[in-house]
């Protein structure tokens, strides 16, 4: 996530309470990517840092839980930089160019000097960034899978210059040996079909069948999901969109909540604030008096009911504004009520880390450590595949 400082219930809603939950299925890498502030904010990165630390209080005051997930600052693993410097080599300059962000970008920020190869390239960094964990799924919005497709584009395009190792048939051959004889024949069968029917189903099969094997190794799997593919050793492997939810949280004035529309209520607001913010959202303009009846569909502030209120609450609501038995205000209260009762726990977890900068430091300090050992070991492989080893 780009450092941009405190975040919203937007972000809270569409992205950290997922993070929360995926920290406990999967090995997750959640870090701040500030090398990406500085694509677009490069004229001025003076709010960078005190967003990075605002940002990071934000996470894990929403659960994000640095003994349950890696948690670092993109630019302390300078493996970013690297791995992005050596994929620059071999990335065509036109599939930079059609990222359907690059024009999108430079329209919506005319008043801001574009025309920078950080720019351009920032797409190649995100794959730098995910390709350097081997990552397997990457949580992504509808308009990011493109970002993915990318990614995996460039992966396959590094696999089929540098894949070919010497000797990789005979190599992959002795791996199927050492699954036994019952995987290794299941294997090979599953590999005439993909390879001699195109069965897609085949190939699904097989890479979970390779998952599962716990006496072969790394470099042996991926030698072999290579082998079934008809190509050489997978050194990138390919990551899937892992999609996510669009957010369900509207703004204050009905459309989606963001700071530059300065419709949003933050995610450590403070009791006050979100009542203030609340008790003055504009409702449905039929409602001049409190006498005239109204329409929930066509007030903002029944958008957020549906992400708050239970059942009851809602049917309450329908009913009261319809035959004017309920006032604005009236309707209004449950939603204050249940967003500060929503944030309560989070502000106290932010107290301790507000409390503690050192604390902040310590984790990511760690993180950053934990993400340059998986680092190294995909750098390893690149330069080697590259020829850029000297001993």
């Amino acid at each position: 996530m780009r450092p941009t400082g405190r975040l919203h219930l937007g972000h809270y809603h569409g992205v950290l309470k997922n993070w929360v939950k995926l920290q406990h299925e999967f090995e997750c890498f959640f870090f701040v990517a500030d090398w990406h502030a500085l694509t677009t904010s490069y004229d001025d990165p003076s709010q960078i840092r005190e967003n990075v630390w605002e940002m990071l209080i934000d996470w894990l005051a929403a659960g994000v839980n640095p003994g349950s997930a890696t948690l670092f600052v993109q630019s302390q693993v300078p493996e970013h930089a690297e791995l992005h410097l050596l994929l620059s080599m071999i990335t065509p300059l036109g599939w930079l160019e059609r990222a359907p962000t690059y024009k999108d970008q430079q329209d919506k920020l005319r008043e801001k000097d574009l025309a920078t190869y950080g720019f351009l390239g920032y797409p190649l960094l995100q794959s730098a960034d995910i390709l350097l964990y081997r990552a397997g799924k990457v949580p992504v919005g509808a308009d990011q899978v493109s970002h993915v497709e990318i990614t995996r584009e460039i992966a396959r395009r590094f696999n089929h210059l540098y894949g070919r190792e010497p000797g990789f048939e005979e190599q992959a051959e002795a791996a199927i040996v050492k699954m036994g004889k019952k995987n290794a024949r299941l294997y090979r069968s599953l590999k005439r079909r993909y390879q001699e029917e195109g069965d897609m189903e085949a190939l699904e099969t097989a890479r979970a069948l390779l998952g599962e094997q716990q006496n072969i190794s790394l470099g042996d799997r991926e030698r072999l999901y290579g082998y079934i593919e008809g190509g050489g050793k997978v050194l990138l492997p390919e990551p899937q969109a892992l999609l996510t939810d669009a957010s369900k949280m509207p703004g204050l004035d009905g459309q989606k909540m963001s700071k530059s529309y300065g419709n949003f209520i933050g995610l450590r607001e403070s009791p006050d604030t979100v009542e203030q913010k609340v008790r003055t959202m504009p409702t449905d303009p039929q409602r001049v008096r409190r006498t005239d009846p109204g329409e929930p569909e066509k007030c903002p502030v029944w958008e957020f009911h549906k992400v708050y209120s239970d059942e009851a609450t809602r049917e309450w609501v329908q009913t009261g504004c319809r035959s004017a038995g309920i006032g604005c205000l009236d309707c209004k209260k449950p939603v204050i009520d249940a967003i500060v009762e929503e944030q309560r726990p989070l502000h106290e977890r932010a107290r301790e880390y507000e409390s503690s900068p050192d604390l902040i430091h310590a984790i990511i300090q760690e993180g950053a450590d934990q993400a340059r050992d998986a680092a190294r070991d995909t750098l390893e492989e690149v330069r080697e595949a590259m020829g850029v080893v000297y001993r």
